[in-house]
């Protein structure tokens, strides 16, 4: 196990994937204030490490994360300091801490994966389509669900969810609320994959060692060349493929690969 520093968030490294779970089943793994921070932290300190390959993150027991735990608050300013605070100021605070979530996970340099056991609601379906991809098993659902705290949205999913569905339906999914069945959203591209109940947990294992050794840096490239492309022009897109690309030539993965073309066998990559 690897420390977090709260039993709110375990997480484990094995084989080169490692595995962050979100661990208030009773809340249905609602965000709090030890839970998020340390998620954050967990994000930072994965990052860093040559030994970790792929990253997946899930919720215990029959959910994902339910979002912001209304009854506490989580993660949001007290009642109390909100009143202490500025709106500019609270404006700054949930800037930072939007961008120390749900951006640091978009552009995390390992390739991550959202696995849902349950419901993703809120800022917790943000985090699901901030990974890059996203396996669900058939009993799951997503929902925006802010306008049912008459909130407007946070985390980036307004962003996160239009990238995926477009305009016309990211409005409908966050005007009316309503939720999204498994197959539904496997149809909208929201989920990659749909798998039943009991097979979620073997299918997202077996996809994460396969990603965690593959070889690093190029994956690494790919991740950052395709999230570039939403949002540049195809000649700046170009320029920085063909720049990844010569980089790509000279590490040891490239090396391995020709190598092992030549002798007729599997590459091994991430080599110490």
């Amino acid at each position: 196990m690897l420390d977090t520093g709260t039993d709110e968030l375990l997480a484990s490294l094995d084989d080169r994937v490692a595995t962050v779970t979100l661990n208030r089943p009773e809340k249905r793994n609602a965000l709090s204030d030890r839970l998020t921070p340390a998620l954050r932290q967990i994000l930072l300190d994965l990052e860093l490490r040559d030994d970790v390959g792929c990253i997946v993150i899930t919720g215990s027991g029959s959910a994902f994360c339910a979002g912001g735990d209304i009854s506490g608050l989580a993660d949001n300013v007290s009642a109390d300091q909100s009143k202490a605070l500025s709106q500019e100021a609270q404006v700054r605070q949930l800037v930072h801490r939007q961008e120390t979530l749900t951006l640091r996970l978009h552009n995390h340099a390992k390739p991550t994966i959202a696995a849902l056991p349950g419901v993703a609601a809120g800022a917790g379906f943000c985090l699901a389509l901030a990974c890059d991809l996203r396996i669900a098993c058939e009993s799951a659902f997503v929902t925006t669900a802010y306008r049912n705290v008459g909130f407007s949205g946070d985390y980036g999913g307004s962003w996160l969810l239009n990238a995926l569905v477009g305009p016309g339906k990211t409005k409908e999914l966050y005007f009316t609320g309503r939720r999204v069945q498994s197959n539904e959203a496997l149809d909208l591209g929201i989920f990659n994959t749909v798998v039943a109940d009991d097979a979620l947990t073997s299918t997202v294992a077996e996809l994460a060692r396969h990603i965690a050794h593959g070889p690093a840096v190029a994956l690494g490239y790919m991740k950052e060349n395709i999230n570039r492309a939403s949002q540049a022009g195809l000649q700046e897109c170009l320029a920085l493929e063909a720049d990844r690309l010569v980089r790509c030539a000279a590490s040891p993965d490239h090396q391995e690969a020709v190598s092992a073309f030549m002798e007729k066998r599997q590459p091994v990559f991430n080599k110490p």
